[in-house]
């Protein structure tokens, strides 16, 4: 497999050029992180902790660590230090932890909150209303160890793009109404995180800013 050859054609292929690009490593093993690195990638996705933990001392210091699956509470300890960004914060209480064990390691952690935008139950995250009675809760604005970057949303899995696009419409138009909003310093909504292999062309002419992509880089996934 020529993951320099995968990633230029994915590159090439991008509808934003100053979308950012996050390997979705997961499963992989160093070896083909490191094809990827040498090729110039330097944010990585991974959806288990465990598997960042292990890899994370393997690959080189300038690496920026994703946390793109669903995050349990009891497991934030383990990346708290080094994770570049959690994509899927889907509760306050996850939240809570975070600010929690930022506190311990000394550092702002940066995080997306993860809208649940699809039409499938199996997918985490925030309805609007869950959004905005966190945003508007009085300990929510006393957070002082974690940084909301923005949004992340994933797609109902279908062929059908027009439902693709307006989901992920949808999202885009939540983060322009939430920038005229009055939230504290610590949220700057910059992120757009939507978009994986199967439809970040779709993401990125709805504004995506970061897409995830992993078959297209590295082949199928390894059970």
């Amino acid at each position: 497999m020529d993951i320099k050859a995968n990633l230029e054609a994915v590159k090439k292929s991008f509808k934003n050029p100053q979308c950012q690009l996050i390997a979705v490593s997961k499963t992989k093993p160093v070896e083909l992180l490191m094809q990827a690195y040498d090729a110039g990638i330097r944010d990585f996705g991974e959806n288990k902790v465990q598997e960042i933990q292990e890899k994370q001392p393997k690959m080189p210091d300038d690496v920026r660590w994703h946390m793109i699956g669903h995050l349990q509470r009891n497991k934030v300890k383990y990346i708290a230090s080094f994770v570049h960004l959690i994509h899927g914060v889907d509760s306050f209480k996850l939240l809570k932890e975070i600010e929690k064990q930022g506190k311990k390691v000394g550092r702002k952690i940066p995080v997306l909150l993860q809208m649940h935008i699809a039409e499938e139950e199996s997918k985490f995250g925030f309805d609007k209303k869950e959004l905005e009675e966190m945003l508007a809760d009085p300990e929510f604005r006393q957070l002082e160890h974690v940084s909301v970057r923005g949004l992340m949303g994933m797609a109902t899995f279908t062929e059908n793009e027009d439902q693709i696009r307006k989901e992920f419409k949808g999202l885009k138009s939540l983060f322009e109404e939430l920038k005229t909003k009055d939230l504290p310093d610590f949220v700057e909504l910059e992120e757009l995180s939507m978009g994986m292999s199967g439809d970040y062309l779709i993401a990125q002419e709805e504004g995506s800013t970061m897409v995830r992509i992993g078959s297209a880089i590295f082949g199928a996934r390894n059970y």
